[in-house]
């Protein structure tokens, strides 16, 4: 691709991200905006203009041009500001966000055209920082989206016009299928992909022994058979920090689920309340949930280097896939993403979309939860800040794949890797179980 074509994309797609990033809070009053509605979100307003500072941040003053809000920095700075505490800072009203917004693109379009990015800079080579930012505002309008889901917004999805009917259903698509992944070496990470954050990379060799997977994510009709056979209060189940939590949490279900009785079930989405669509993946699990249901029913949480194989490892050719299903860009038949349908495809949704050895919906729905913790390959390196990946490593973290439906394709990949704390159920996370072969 040429230099000049490659500007040209990148500006399109960071109009696109713009676009969706305002859309999705077009529906909501300035109060909506301004409110926190959990200690675990930031207020949405907050958002917003975080978006905005981290581009100025990067494709103003990172291309040599003036900074526009460099006044704002102490503001919108995720590490000096934890979620909890930004609701008392002298945040700017949505109006100001949104007028900073503006003014920042308007300068990184200019710096865009006069950059060279193929001048041997790490930053802006293959246009690497560009690709940075984008993907940033799309984990945002993630983020925002889990807040959405927090706060009683009912109508939220009508308003947006985002009604959009399931796909077709596969009826050969049932828990308790799974996939056998042979043994051997595979390579784990990309030192090749433009779009890679520092953690995907090295590429390296990981040797593992064969392992039986999920050929689909655990479904809401599968957790209630744990939920009705008292999963949550059968200690056996959980790990001791697992089981600590639950005490203290007092979860009986995962997050959105409500009991009506007599065996009755719903699930509220984005403030409207429904039948739980008992064939699509459970979401609003965390880490310690994950792994009791996957010791309940005789199974462990796959590692991330098993969860990555099952996805992208290709053996006959020994050729590593950007997709499960190949190198092809995701379409609406291949993976669920890109909040199409504010919620999970039924299992077996994307049979299309499998990977090599046949796992479906590995991409899009739900993030899936991992055995491990978040941790460097051999031979990382920070780049281009130690605050991205650097900081996080360690126990404390546990990894996630695969992306969620809220998740855009533009940030989603077989090398991704997401991660969060053991606690975390606002996020739109699942599971699929594995074991030993």
């Amino acid at each position: 691709m040429s230099l000049t074509l490659l500007k040209e994309n990148l500006a399109t797609e960071l109009e696109d991200a713009r676009r969706r990033t305002l859309a999705l809070l077009a529906p909501l009053p300035d109060a909506a905006l301004t409110r926190q509605h959990s200690p675990l979100m930031s207020p949405l307003a907050w958002d917003l203009a975080h978006v905005g500072n981290y581009e100025d941040l990067w494709l103003v003053r990172g291309a040599g041009a003036d900074a526009v809000g460099a006044s704002y920095d102490h503001l919108y700075d995720a590490f000096r500001n934890s979620r909890a505490e930004r609701i008392k800072l002298p945040l700017l009203d949505p109006a100001g966000a949104r007028s900073y917004l503006v003014t920042v693109r308007g300068r990184a379009l200019e710096c865009l055209e006069r950059v060279e990015l193929g001048s041997g800079r790490p930053l802006f080579e293959h246009g690497y920082v560009y690709k940075m930012v984008l993907q940033h505002e799309h984990q945002h309008d993630e983020t925002m989206l889990a807040t959405l889901q927090l706060m009683d917004a009912p109508g939220y999805q009508a308003a947006l016009g985002s009604s959009v009917a399931p796909p077709a259903r596969s009826s050969t698509a049932r828990r308790g299928s799974e996939v056998l992944v042979d043994g051997g070496p595979f390579v784990m990470g990309t030192s090749s992909d433009t779009w890679a954050y520092d953690n995907e990379r090295p590429a390296h060799v990981v040797e593992l022994a064969p392992f039986w997977i999920d050929r689909l994510p655990a479904t809401n009709r599968d957790w209630l058979e744990f939920v009705g056979d008292g999963g949550y209060h059968d200690r056996r189940w959980w790990s001791a920090g697992g089981w600590s939590w639950r005490c203290h949490a007092e979860f009986e279900h995962p997050g959105a689920w409500q009991y009506h009785g007599t065996g009755s079930w719903s699930i509220d989405r984005f403030g409207h309340h429904r039948e739980l669509p008992l064939d699509e993946p459970v979401q609003h699990v965390c880490w310690y949930e994950a792994d009791a249901y996957a010791r309940w029913r005789g199974r462990r949480l796959p590692t991330e280097a098993e969860w990555e194989k099952a996805a992208s490892w290709h053996a006959p050719s020994e050729t590593k896939r950007r997709y499960p299903w190949g190198n092809v860009a995701p379409t609406s038949e291949l993976a669920n993403l890109g909040q199409l349908r504010f919620g999970p495809a039924p299992v077996g949704s994307h049979p299309s979309g499998a990977s090599a050895w046949g796992c479906e919906q590995m991409v899009g729905d739900v993030w899936e939860w991992t055995a491990s913790d978040f941790l460097p390959y051999p031979g990382f390196r920070a780049f281009p800040y130690r605050e991205y990946s650097e900081v996080f490593w360690g126990s404390e973290y546990k990894v996630l794949r695969g992306g969620s439906w809220a998740t855009h394709p533009a940030a989603v990949r077989t090398t991704f890797r997401n991660w969060d704390f053991p606690i975390r159920r606002q996020i739109f996370a699942g599971l699929r179980c594995a074991r030993d072969a």
